[in-house]
C-alpha cells in the first residue's frame, strides 16, 4: 500500500512540469530553440529531470505543422522543471515482498506465543499433580504419627485395614524400638528423594514474574516436624525400656539375695546346727563403735497409747557411754522412742523428743535385763533392771500417742528416718530378746522374764529370726540368753 501511494505522488509531481513548458512557448517554431537554449543554459536540472521522465523528455514536444520559424531574438529562459521532487520517496517506499515478510513474522510470533502458552499449561498441570501427591504423603505420615502417639495396640488395630507392624509386639519390647527406627529411616529416605527431585522450570515473562509455589517449603517443614516427633517418641520408648531393664535387674538382684539367704539357711539346717534350736535363741553382736553396723526390725509398729519394751543387753563400751541400744523414728520425728546413754551422762529415755533420765547402769560388761513401761495418760513411766523397779515418773510426752509406720533400729540412733547415724552414739555389745507389748507389764511379769521363770514374747513385736536383719557387719549368732547368762 505504501508503494502504491509513492507511485501516485510521483505521477502527480510530473504533470505540472509539462503544462508549464507548453505555456512558456507561444509558437511551435520557437519551441525547439527555446528548449535548446534552456538546455544549454541549465544542464544540471535538465539532467535530473531526464532521470525522472525518461531519455526523450529533454527535447520537448515535436513542432506543429505550419508554425512560423524561430525568431532571431530568443526569449528569456523559462524553468523547465517543477517544484515537486520525489527523489527520496523511491528509497523509502516498501515493496510487496517486504509486506509478505512482515505478515510471515507476525504468524511465527503468534505460533511461538501459542507454544509457550501450551508449555505453561502443561507445567501448571504437572505442579498440580505433584502438589496432590505431596498432600497424600502428608496425610499418610500424619496417620502413621497418630497411630504411634496412641501408644496402645488397640489404637493401632482400629486404624483400619492397613496393617501396622508396630502393633504386633508389646509396646515396651525391643522389637518395637527396632521397627520404629526402621520407620524413621524410611521416612528419611523418602524426604531425601523428594528433596533431590528438581522443581519444573519457571518461564520468565516481561511482566512481573509469578511467585514461586510455597507448597514444597510447607511440605518439608511438615516432614521435619513429623521426623522430630517420631525421634522423640523413639527416645522416650528407649528410656522406658532402659528404666524397665534396670527395674528388672534390681528385682532380679533382690530375688537372688533372698534365694541366697534361703540357700544358706537350708545348708545350715542340713549340717545340723544343734545349738540353734528355737527361732528366738539368737543375739545381735556389734563388735566396734561405728556408724554402719546395726540391725533393723522389718515389722512396722501400729499406733500405741502405751507400751513395754524388754531387752537383754551386754555392753562392751569400756565405761565411756553405752550408746543407743534402740531407736524408733517416724516421718517428721526422728526421736519418737530412743534409749540412749551418751558419754558419762546417765541413761535417758526420749519420747517425741521429750527426755527423762533413767537410774540404770550397764557398765560392768555383763548381761542385764532392761524393761521400760510407758503410758500416754499423764506420761507415766517405769524403769526395771534385772527384774527390779529402779525408777518411775510422769509428764513424759503426756497424751502423745506413738505414731505408726516408723523404722525400728537396734544399735544406732537415727537423726533422720532410717539413717544418718552418728558413730559417737552407736551401741557396742550384744542385744537379745527384744520384745514389745502394747500395754504396761506388771512387776511380776517383768520379774518372771528377768529370772527366766516365765518367758513371754511381745504381742506387738516378738523376738524372731525372720523379723530382724543385720547390716554393715553386725552378726547374728545362736544364743540362749538364760543358759549363756548362767555360764557367764
Amino acid at each position: 500500500m505504501l508503494a502504491f501511494l509513492g507511485a501516485v505522488i510521483c505521477i502527480i509531481a510530473s504533470v505540472p512540469l509539462a503544462a508549464s513548458r507548453a505555456r512558456a512557448l507561444p509558437g511551435g517554431a520557437d519551441n525547439a530553440s527555446a528548449a535548446s537554449g534552456a538546455a544549454a543554459a541549465s544542464p544540471g536540472p535538465q539532467r535530473s529531470l531526464s532521470a525522472l521522465h525518461g531519455a526523450g523528455s529533454s527535447a520537448g514536444p515535436p513542432a506543429l505543422p505550419g508554425a512560423p520559424a524561430a525568431s532571431a531574438h530568443p526569449l528569456p529562459p523559462v524553468p523547465l522543471f517543477s517544484r515537486f521532487l520525489c527523489t527520496p520517496l523511491a528509497a523509502a517506499c516498501p515493496s510487496g515482498g517486504e509486506q509478505g515478510d512482515a505478515a510471515l513474522g507476525e504468524r511465527e510470533e503468534l505460533l511461538l506465543l501459542q507454544s509457550t502458552a501450551d508449555r505453561l499449561r502443561q507445567t501448571a498441570l504437572q505442579q498440580e499433580a505433584r502438589i496432590r501427591a505431596d498432600q497424600d504423603t502428608i496425610r499418610e505420615l500424619t496417620g502413621k504419627l497418630g497411630r504411634c502417639e496412641s501408644g496402645l495396640p488397640r489404637g493401632l488395630q482400629d486404624a483400619g485395614p492397613r496393617r501396622d507392624t508396630m502393633a504386633d509386639g508389646p509396646w515396651e519390647s525391643p522389637a518395637l524400638i527396632v521397627e520404629l527406627e526402621d520407620a524413621v529411616r524410611a521416612l528419611r529416605d523418602r524426604i531425601d528423594r523428594i528433596e533431590q527431585q528438581e522443581l519444573p522450570a519457571r518461564v520468565n515473562f516481561s511482566a512481573a514474574p509469578a511467585p514461586a509455589p510455597a507448597v514444597p517449603t510447607a511440605l518439608h517443614s511438615k516432614m521435619d516436624e513429623l521426623e522430630g516427633q517420631l525421634l522423640a517418641k523413639v527416645l522416650a520408648l528407649e528410656k522406658e525400656r532402659v528404666a524397665l531393664s534396670h527395674s528388672n535387674h534390681r528385682q532380679r538382684q533382690e530375688v537372688e539375695k533372698e534365694l541366697g539367704a534361703l540357700h544358706d539357711r537350708v545348708a545350715e539346717l542340713e549340717h545340723g546346727s544343734s545349738a540353734y534350736s528355737p527361732p528366738d535363741a539368737f543375739k545381735i553382736s556389734i563388735p566396734i563403735r561405728n556408724n554402719y553396723m546395726y540391725a533393723r526390725v522389718r515389722k512396722a509398729l501400729p499406733e500405741l497409747y502405751a507400751f513395754t519394751v524388754c531387752v537383754w543387753l551386754r555392753s562392751r563400751s569400756g565405761g565411756t557411754g553405752q550408746g543407743t541400744p534402740f531407736s524408733y523414728s517416724v516421718p517428721g520425728q526422728a526421736n519418737e522412742i530412743v534409749l540412749l546413754e551418751a558419754g558419762h551422762d546417765p541413761m535417758e529415755l526420749l519420747i517425741n523428743d521429750k527426755v527423762c533420765q533413767l537410774p540404770l547402769s550397764l557398765k560392768d560388761n555383763g548381761w542385764h535385763h532392761i524393761c521400760i513401761a510407758w503410758t500416754t495418760r499423764d506420761g507415766l513411766w517405769s524403769a526395771y533392771q534385772d527384774g527390779e523397779l529402779r525408777g518411775s515418773g510422769e509428764n513424759l510426752a503426756a497424751w502423745h500417742p506413738i505414731k505408726p509406720h516408723g523404722i525400728l533400729i537396734l544399735g544406732q540412733e537415727q537423726d533422720t528416718l532410717g539413717g544418718r547415724f552418728d558413730a559417737t552414739q552407736a551401741f557396742v555389745g550384744d542385744i537379745a530378746q527384744f520384745n514389745l507389748w502394747d500395754h504396761a507389764l506388771t512387776p511380776a511379769q517383768v520379774l518372771g522374764i528377768a529370772n527366766c521363770t516365765a518367758p513371754l514374747l511381745g504381742n506387738v513385736l516378738p523376738w524372731g529370726d525372720k523379723l530382724v536383719e543385720a547390716f554393715g557387719g553386725a552378726t547374728k549368732a545362736a544364743f540362749d540368753v538364760c543358759k549363756g547368762r548362767a555360764k557367764a
